[in-house]
């Protein structure tokens, strides 16, 4: 006999999800469904008819969690639909913030899997460590971008400005100083990740990779051509779940993909191994590879050079992407400029990639192995809520799409 087990609301990401798993009688999921039902924003609406220099303004703040990637996507749309030449100088200003920012996510998502992988003795040390690397990161975030929650020096065309070459050396001092700490940072990680010993093939997904690059985002690399959107209702076989969803599931050549540091790693760097351990393991390496990113991007800074380019607002109407890999994956934005208003935008982000692999992730084990599937990939879901229209009294759809209001 069948049943089924509920978590609502899931713990451990950004925004509400629902976890929905069938289990037969020796306590084995048969079928898991994870579903964001975080309630609609709607910035993407909030952007239309306004200044093209709104859009990074506003969109920044889909998400706390990710407010870097969200102003990178969205000015990386804009200057794709005005046709804008950032200059060297302010592209590698904002490659640094980026990869500055990854390794401050993924120092927050050490501390979320703190309780379920790190010791009880040992707790107080990793958290310790997690608060360095944030405190030194971070501060490097501070300085090229303006803050780190809300970026301000960000901006369509490049950079607000460039930084002194006081503070190019500064910033790199630190970081090569912070960098045997850092190191010792990760491997600790790695090391309590390694000793919990979860199932094998806990967390597998067999499914294509999307990763535009090892670390910032290459549109070219963004198959836009092939791809497409499918709604909750027509990708759920329970009617109940497909109304109760509210994101879009978006599709590569019809076919879910993974997206993420685990991604990233495999197709750039050759990591083979997949799975809950896998992915937490992927994520501590790019983190050290994007500290020496980071260190490697700010060597490279000439400071007397523009950062920022000139531009005309009015725009074609040309449709603007702009794709950034995001600490959870890729990140894609889309703006479409005229007569120096925004005109259309919507933004495609990591966690809607992921959602729909994480039911069959959860299949063959024990119920209570379905949470570390999910902390394995770090959803962040109120980057990803949209509504649909559905009749109060009967609940049928009236609208059979998802709603961007």
């Amino acid at each position: 006999m069948k049943d089924r087990i509920v978590i609502s609301p899931t713990s451990r990401q950004e925004g509400h999800a629902e976890l929905v798993m069938e289990v037969d009688d020796e306590g084995i999921v048969t079928k898991g469904r994870y579903l964001s039902i975080t309630p609609v924003r709607g910035l993407e609406k909030m952007v239309a008819g306004k200044n093209p220099e709104t859009a990074p303004v506003l969109c920044q703040r889909i998400c706390g969690v990710c407010p870097i990637p969200h102003t990178l996507a969205s000015v990386e749309a804009v200057d794709h639909s005005l046709d804008i030449e950032v200059p060297k100088a302010g592209k590698l200003l904002r490659e640094a913030t980026l990869a500055a920012h990854s390794v401050n996510s993924a120092a927050i998502h050490h501390f979320l899997i703190a309780p379920d992988f790190v010791p009880e003795e040992d707790f107080t040390t990793a958290v310790k460590s997690v608060s360095a690397v944030r405190k030194n990161v971070q501060y490097v975030v501070d300085m090229l971008a303006g803050e780190g929650i809300h970026p301000s020096d960000i901006r369509i065309g490049g950079m607000a400005r460039n930084i002194t070459s006081a503070t190019k050396d500064k910033l790199i001092d630190r970081l090569k100083a912070f960098k045997p700490d850092f190191e010792k940072h990760v491997e600790l990680m790695k090391s309590f990740i390694a000793a919990r010993e979860l199932p094998e093939g806990l967390g597998v997904v067999d499914v294509p990779l999307l990763a535009s690059s090892p670390s910032y985002g290459n549109l070219d690399e963004f198959d836009y051509d092939n791809f497409s959107e499918v709604l909750p209702e027509a990708w759920y076989d329970d009617p109940e779940i497909g109304k109760k969803a509210c994101t879009t599931i978006p599709l590569i050549n019809g076919k879910n993909v993974e997206t993420g540091p685990r991604a990233r790693m495999e197709k750039f760097n050759g990591f083979k191994d997949k799975g809950v351990v896998a992915q937490h393991v992927a994520r501590a390496e790019e983190m050290l590879n994007n500290y020496n990113l980071t260190i490697d991007l700010l060597e490279q800074i000439d400071t007397s050079a523009p950062a920022r380019a000139d531009y005309d607002d009015r725009g074609t109407g040309k449709l603007g992407i702009g794709v950034i890999e995001g600490p959870r994956g890729t990140n894609v934005h889309m703006a479409t400029v005229k007569d120096s208003k925004i005109q259309f935008y919507s933004a495609i982000v990591p966690t809607t990639w992921n959602i729909p692999t994480m039911g069959p992730a959860t299949e063959g084990f024990h119920h209570e192995f379905g949470a570390d599937v999910i902390r394995a990939y770090d959803p962040c879901l109120s980057c990803a809520t949209h509504v649909m229209v559905v009749d109060d009294e009967d609940k049928s759809i009236l609208k059979n799409d998802m709603v961007r209001i």
